[in-house]
């Protein structure tokens, strides 16, 4: 499995920097490029990779930090640069290379570095010669194993993000006709883009219990590695079998009281030069929290500040292309809420299609008496077309855990339905 580390600091990576991190592993390793130079390699004489960098990301929103690394991160002061570098497993060594590498980073620029226990400045030893197994041709850096059905990337994070590396890697196995299997230790969670992309293809979230095996971490299937990929194990009746972890876990994966409010809605509009995309999410938004979203990307974490005009200019530049646009939207950390939207070309017109979660705690009140307000307001001025509204005990931090969860729970406004 590969390692990740990643680095915070205030100021960007500048080349000399980023070649004194190269130079943990000593100089006789070569430097590769991939995606037009946006990831750096690190590579053994013949080739093989040990570390790849992906190109710094300017972040302009210091709780997301917290919000994908966890509070054991120092919260940055202002907007960081994010640095992402993962070490093959192959080589116990490469792990200590990524660590040399954040560590160098950060002693010349500061700000932190994830696992805090990780970093360190040293010279790595590496054996001599270094043998390791070729990587396919066209494999993206985020994948672990490559077999004729699957890709499989393990992660071990607290929580599990809809990176760009893992974007790419869906991206990647859905063009080539594979499934991405996605593992993690029980205690991952994963951020809802990540469930919203595992849900556009035959993926599968595998969970590596340590005394249960293997399961799958939205369904509890049971779950072996059989042809290539993990499959689910069946009873003797042809039904999935369960794991225990799955509807007994130990603690309680969601604490008491905490809501979700899900909005799922559709807006079609005419596709004229002056549209500007995200008004409806915009609207919702506002009308549930008080604000409007404060950043967009196309990946975690997000990155940019809220702005209808760049998202629509985004996905009239991938339309050119006959592509669709995925985005997420995120809000302040007081009133947790984060959005998908998904822009497709259609005979119909531009649709987006958007999930709104907003998360609430016991003390909150949840708007429900404000809804069909809200269904009005959407259909008068955003081209809504359909609006579906459902409430349930979850997590109000929006992330997702291996856990049996309670069904949504449709909500009725008593003056408007919830399909409009």
């Amino acid at each position: 499995m590969t390692k990740d580390v990643i680095t915070l600091t205030p100021t960007m990576p500048d080349p000399a920097t980023l070649l004194a991190g190269l130079y943990a592993g000593g100089p006789d390793l070569t430097v590769n490029t991939l995606a037009d130079g946006a990831v750096l390699q690190l590579c053994t004489p013949d080739g093989i990779p040990l570390l790849s960098i992906e190109a710094p990301h300017l972040v302009h929103h210091p709780h997301e930090s917290h919000r994908l690394l966890g509070p054991q991160v120092p919260l940055p002061d202002g907007p960081f640069w994010w640095t992402e570098a993962r070490a093959t497993g192959a080589l116990p060594e490469a792990e200590r290379l990524a660590a040399s590498f954040a560590g160098r980073l950060t002693a010349v620029l500061g700000g932190a570095v994830w696992p805090p226990d990780a970093v360190h400045t040293d010279v790595v030893p590496l054996p001599s010669p270094i043998r390791l197994p070729p990587v396919p041709d066209g494999q993206p850096p985020a994948v672990d194993i490559h077999t004729d059905r699957v890709s499989v990337v393990v992660q071990d994070r607290p929580v599990t993000a809809l990176t760009t590396w893992l974007s790419n890697a869906l991206a990647e196995t859905a063009a080539r006709g594979r499934a991405l299997q996605l593992v993690t230790p029980p205690a991952s969670r994963l951020t809802l883009p990540v469930r919203a992309a595992l849900a556009f293809g035959p993926h599968r979230w595998v969970v590596q219990h340590p005394e249960a095996g293997y399961y799958d971490g939205l369904s509890g299937a049971r779950l072996h590695w059989s042809d290539g990929a993990f499959t689910e194990e069946r009873g003797p009746d042809g039904t999935p079998c369960v794991a225990a972890p799955f509807t007994a876990p130990v603690g309680a994966p969601v604490p008491e009281g905490e809501r979700q409010l899900v909005l799922s809605l559709r807006t079609v509009h005419p596709a004229t030069a002056d549209l500007v995309l995200g008004g409806a999410l915009e609207a919702a938004w506002q009308h549930l929290t008080g604000a409007p979203p404060t950043g967009w990307g196309t990946a975690e974490p997000v990155n940019l500040p809220w702005s209808r005009r760049e998202l629509t200019e985004l996905a009239r530049t991938r339309a050119q292309r006959g592509a669709p646009t995925f985005l997420i939207a995120l809000g302040a950390p007081e009133q947790p809420a984060i959005a998908t939207t998904r822009v497709v070309h259609t005979p119909a017109g531009i649709e987006e299609h958007t999930t709104l979660a907003v998360g609430y705690v016991p003390d909150d009140a949840v708007p429900l008496d404000t809804l069909p307000e809200l269904a009005e307001l959407l259909t008068a001025r955003h081209n809504l077309a359909n609006l579906f509204i459902t409430l349930r005990p979850a997590r109000r931090d929006l992330t997702v855990t291996p856990h049996a969860e309670h069904p949504p729970a449709p909500v009725f406004p008593a003056d408007s339905p919830p399909t409009v």
